[in-house]
């Protein structure tokens, strides 16, 4: 799918006419037969175009277009009039609108060729937006994050849940990047001008923990000398992340279920309700399939949580993103110790490939902190701990060689079919235009550039 696009035309055949010109390039077309629904969808449903008839009963298309513009994500217009209201269509381009057309289209390539260029537009702007957000945040580049060919379906798992309000529980090992999924989810969401407050529920002592979650009174318990927010207020109109969730009490379990489904909660010690205006993204690394027929987690708040599951792979079935995040360590500790490293040597590249990654990414982000301040020029193979060195003896599986042949076979039709046209061929594989660049280097088929 190239982009979602809401249609708003009275003129049903008309309507009809331009949908399927549209969804026949690839677009996904949601229609509407007037402006009140139209503006219906767009509160609803997240849409990266609108095009609109400019003249309508009712509510019509400018009257709809400038309703939008207050909106904290506006989508962008383009203007569909009769030649009598062009200098209405050139006034609604001065309030923001993209462009506009005239009726009769006598050419469907006019209308294609104006769609593709603001959704492009608006795919640069948003990908420049997520870096710099992300920047803002903290955050690593969101090509580092899902580096490794095993991390493109979580991607766009994480950028479809993204604009809708669905609880997501985001499964994986310890040291996977569950947290930096969860934010950035919270960066795409229409939610990301509001709060992204994590809670480890398991960092927390169990007589804490509700507390800290929901707030307490003055006088609630001892020690409670003032009243105090918890998480769930702190991240109103934001994203409160539940990290390590299987850890959460039974007791307070029930709590969060009733938050879940009825939107509200109470401060410890206090009968007020107070709304929860908040996304939920929990997390774990147990299988809470398992501690739910343990009876150590509550079915009913499983299914709630379970809305939207997103699971994490690994860093051993991500090889293929090591050299990426190797260099990406590489450079950020280079910096806050102020040394200036040449790289990593081949040998020790080797070894890390060779070891299996239980701490996952925290686990070779702490090795390569090590190593930078171990090494002279090079992070050298004598640089890392033992217990990678010992792991090294062991034979890489066939199959991470069979994933490298498959996603190098992969990129070459990629660009086969789109005229070598890397843009193209990095859309076409779910991946950035630089993450193209940097596999075409890793496989040796630049030529020259």
């Amino acid at each position: 799918m190239k982009g979602r696009i809401l249609l708003v035309e009275d003129d049903e055949t008309f309507r009809g006419f331009v949908q399927t010109i549209l969804e026949d390039d690839g677009y996904q077309v949601l229609t509407a037969a007037d402006g009140l629904k139209g503006l219906h969808l767009i509160r609803k449903e997240s849409f990266d175009l609108v095009v609109t008839d400019l003249n309508m009963p009712g509510r019509n298309g400018l009257e709809l277009f400038r309703e939008t513009r207050l909106d904290p994500d506006p989508p962008l217009f383009i203007f569909i009039t009769a030649f009598g209201k062009v200098d209405e269509a050139v006034g609604a381009m001065k309030e923001g609108a993209v462009d506009f057309l005239t009726k009769p289209l006598e050419n469907p390539d006019t209308l294609l060729a104006l769609v593709n260029r603001a959704i492009e537009g608006q795919v640069r702007t948003r990908e420049y937006l997520t870096f710099k957000e992300a920047e803002a945040a903290g955050l690593p580049p969101e090509e580092l994050i899902f580096a490794g060919f095993a991390m493109q379906a979580v991607q766009k798992l994480a950028r479809d849940v993204a604009s809708t309000t669905a609880n997501v529980l985001i499964f994986g090992e310890s040291g996977t990047g569950k947290e930096l999924v969860a934010k950035t989810i919270h960066l795409l969401s229409p939610r990301k001008r509001g709060a992204f407050v994590p809670i480890n529920c398991a960092a927390i002592p169990e007589n804490l923990l509700e507390s800290e979650l929901f707030g307490h009174e003055k006088g609630a318990f001892t020690g409670a000398v003032q009243a105090r927010q918890g998480k769930f207020e702190l991240a109103k109109g934001g994203t409160i992340f539940l990290d390590e969730i299987g850890e959460m009490p039974l007791a307070l379990q029930v709590k969060l279920l009733r938050v879940l489904q009825e939107r509200v909660f109470e401060r410890v010690g206090g009968s007020k309700e107070i709304k929860a205006d908040v996304r939920v993204i929990a997390a774990t690394n147990r299988n809470l399939q398992e501690e739910v027929a343990g009876r150590r987690f509550r079915e009913d708040l499983f299914y709630r949580l379970n809305v939207f599951p997103l699971p994490l792979p690994p860093l051993r079935e991500r090889i293929d993103a090591l050299t990426l995040l190797t260099e990406y360590f590489l450079h950020r500790f280079s910096r806050q110790i102020g040394k200036k490293l040449k790289g990593v040597e081949p040998a020790a590249l080797t070894a890390m490939k060779a070891y299996p990654w239980p701490g996952n990414i925290r686990e070779l982000q702490n090795v390569m902190e090590r190593g930078v301040i171990l090494a002279k020029d090079l992070v050298r193979r004598g640089n890392l701990p033992d217990e990678i060195l010992r792991g090294a003896v062991q034979k890489p599986g066939e199959s991470r060689d069979v994933l490298k042949t498959v996603e190098k076979e992969m990129i070459v039709k990629a660009l086969r079919e789109h005229g070598e046209n890397r843009r193209l061929a990095a859309a076409g594989l779910g991946m950035s235009r630089r993450t193209l660049q940097y596999k075409l280097k890793e496989f040796g088929l630049l030529d020259g550039d």
